[in-house]
């Protein structure tokens, strides 16, 4: 059975993520592990360690998944921006090395003009690096499907097997699917059907067996849009079929399905993750004949 969860703020610790986690009964999470926004990030003390596995334990919540710096940029032309976006990026293995996180997800970033081929070939050859020199890290890298927003790579599955390709190191990669990003880049999951065509080409590109996490997110904006703006779960574009359907096949059922959606609503009367998580709950092992 797939397990339920949501990014969960680090505000106050990260620990407070998984207190935060279990307040809504959650069974996995995604969280920083400092400020999204900033280059460095205050030290994780030997006091919020302890306590984050020790809550870990207590919790039961795993997996428990990392994304990286929105900053960070592995595929961008200048040298400068590249060789600080790797600095970051290996520091970013180093915190989850501390915390015990196995897996570290990230956009594969852009090219900024520079040309698909080559953004795709400094992402795979920085990704080798940051592998080869956290070796003993334990530290997995798990590519983010994205919307294909501006110069993103990533929005394709071939690109994700391009990049996989030049690392060379199979086993210390992974891809998470989002399903705002891939819808916004062109793959109509709005169907039983469709979502079977998309997962079949996805095995047939990259191999499902690369699928690490989901990232469970209705669309605000139409299929092909390249515009990333996520929706609460079956009030977007997407809609509550597709949902269904990821979450009781056979080849997904023990995956992660981790919600990005919108924290707020003007007519919530409870927080929107409490909304979104149940609504994900009420389809799992749901015949898909009874979708409204």
């Amino acid at each position: 059975m797939p397990k339920i969860g949501a990014h969960m703020s680090i505000a106050g610790g990260v620990s407070r993520a998984l207190d935060r986690g279990s307040e809504l009964g959650l069974e996995t999470i995604q969280i920083f592990t400092k400020n999204a926004n900033q280059w460095k990030g205050k030290r994780i003390s030997e006091e919020e360690r302890r306590r984050f596995v020790q809550r870990r334990d207590e919790t039961g919540i795993d997996p428990i998944v990392a994304h990286d710096s929105y900053l960070i940029n592995l595929a961008s032309p200048d040298a400068r921006m590249l060789e600080r976006s790797l600095i970051a990026f290996e520091d970013e293995m180093d915190r989850c090395c501390q915390l015990g996180i196995q897996y570290l997800v990230m956009h594969p970033g852009g090219h900024l003009g520079s040309g698909e081929k080559q953004g795709i070939e400094r992402v795979g050859e920085a990704l080798k690096v940051a592998l080869l020199e956290k070796e003993d890290t334990g530290v997995n890298i798990v590519l983010e499907t994205t919307a294909g927003q501006g110069t993103q790579l990533g929005y394709r599955f071939e690109q994700l097997r391009d990049i996989i390709t030049i690392v060379n190191l199979p086993h210390r990669m992974g891809v998470c699917l989002d399903t705002c990003h891939i819808f916004a880049a062109g793959y109509d999951i709005r169907t039983r059907e469709g979502c079977e065509r998309i997962l079949m080409e996805f095995d047939r590109v990259i191999g499902l067996e690369t699928l690490v996490v989901i990232h469970a997110n209705d669309s605000k904006r139409e299929l092909g849009s390249r515009v990333d703006r996520h929706e609460h779960i079956g009030e977007g574009q997407i809609g509550i079929e597709a949902f269904s359907f990821l979450l009781n096949h056979p080849r997904l059922s023990e995956l992660p399905f981790i919600l990005e959606t919108p924290k707020t609503s003007p007519e919530a009367q409870v927080p929107m993750d409490v909304v979104n998580v149940s609504r994900l709950r009420k389809l799992i092992r749901r015949d898909q004949n009874e979708i409204d």
